[in-house]
């Protein structure tokens, strides 16, 4: 009988560490090879990590919702035969085993004298103004991680109070959240909100779907998403990434479109790419493709990165106005609201039209307020005179 110990793999992509999102084992279960172990999520994908071998799990290492870094290991196993994977120190796996987390010195001495720390870790300690010296790891060798990070930040999980309970925020909501912390606190943002009429947008909306035979039903969305196709060649740093750490502004002649959607599991971001190269019907067919793998849990990675602009809409729910959040390293997001009908005054008659305002955010540091503005109002006269759209 010998011991296998299965350490988290080099994903790729510089991944540094994951994020335990499932466990589908247990200790003394007997796993054969290819059985799923666990799922982890990265900045990239949640993958699936299967058995290379035949064993009966002794140990598991990691709750769902702790990072792993890269070589940790994640479950101890008896299998037949010698030990085909490099033991790890005694001390390591004995405290792993047992929940030990070194206790805090006296705030006066330093903690961690020689701290060793993922890159992505590094960086969010200085965003977080902590030194890592005075953080205790927890991880393999006391390398400190993302939740000893939090932990010292926050000074400490207390109990929940009478009436209340905590949730442990994990998985895809917990990068959310990450994103969009990140977004907000590394790009100042600002949104401009215009009224638009569409009321000739809609009248030729219902004449197309009237007529599509067996064409998808048009949304107001691949109406937007043309009207931001033909604006890019005059605006090429609205559909753009800015890379703050290099001081460079990434400039894209394809226009990927990200689409925020709403999912069971939280807000999802698919992309239509490469739709300049696709007419009304197309990006109507790929963006009901897209969302819709979301949704279902389905959407691969090529599906879920590489937006270069970022389309978001709350449909009815849309309200007057909102402040989108930019979807980082991207420089805007553009964001409909909710469609109404009201009285207009139109010389000495009154008319019923239908209006929608837009909410748009822009990266002051590379889109300034005049430039915004101009973008937004030739997107308002392209939408208002929807003939526009397909003159070349």
């Amino acid at each position: 009988m010998g011991q296998y110990l299965f350490r988290l793999p080099d994903i790729g992509e510089g991944v540094a560490e994951a994020e335990i999102v499932a466990w589908h084992i247990k200790p003394g279960d007997h796993v054969r090879e290819d059985q799923p172990l666990l799922d982890v999520m990265t900045d990239k994908a949640t993958v699936d990590m299967t058995s290379p071998v035949d064993g009966t799990v002794v140990a598991l290492h990691g709750d769902v919702g702790g990072m792993a870094p890269v070589g940790s290991v994640l479950v101890e196993m008896d299998v037949t035969g010698e030990a085909v994977a490099a033991p790890v120190q005694k001390d390591v796996i004995e405290n792993a085993r047992a929940g030990e987390v070194k206790p805090a010195p006296p705030a006066a001495a330093p903690v961690n004298a020689d701290p060793t720390a993922s890159p992505a870790t590094r960086r969010r300690a200085m965003e977080w103004g902590i030194r890592l010296e005075d953080v205790p790891g927890t991880g393999p060798h006391g390398r400190i991680l993302t939740e000893d990070l939090e932990r010292h930040r926050d000074g400490g999980a207390g109990p929940a109070r009478p009436g209340s309970e905590k949730i442990k925020i994990t998985g895809l909501r917990r990068r959310i959240a990450d994103r969009m912390q990140e977004s907000k606190r590394h790009i100042p943002h600002f949104t401009y909100v215009e009224e638009f009429d569409l009321t000739e947008l809609e009248s030729l909306r219902h004449t197309l779907n009237d007529s599509r035979g067996d064409k998808p039903k048009l949304t107001l969305l691949p109406f937007f998403m043309r009207a931001l196709v033909r604006l890019v060649p005059d605006f090429p740093n609205i559909n753009a990434h800015y890379h703050e750490a290099d001081g460079e502004l990434e400039r894209f002649s394809a226009v990927h479109i990200g689409i925020a959607a709403q999912t069971a599991n939280g807000l999802m971001v698919p992309v239509v790419r490469h739709a300049e190269q696709r007419d009304l019907w197309d990006c109507a067919r790929e963006l009901g493709r897209v969302t819709q793998a979301a949704r279902d849990g389905k959407a691969g990675r090529e599906e879920l990165s590489g937006s270069t602009i970022t389309l978001t809409s709350l449909g009815p729910m849309g309200g007057i106005a909102a402040t989108p959040i930019i979807n980082h390293p991207e420089v805007a997001i553009i964001g409909p609201n909710k469609l109404v009908e009201r009285p207009v005054v139109d010389g000495a008659f009154i008319a019923r039209r239908k209006l929608m305002n837009l909410s748009a955010s822009f990266d002051h540091r590379i889109i300034d307020g005049y430039d915004a503005a101009r973008f937004v109002q030739q997107l308002k006269r392209l939408l208002e005179h929807p003939a526009l759209l397909f003159l070349e």
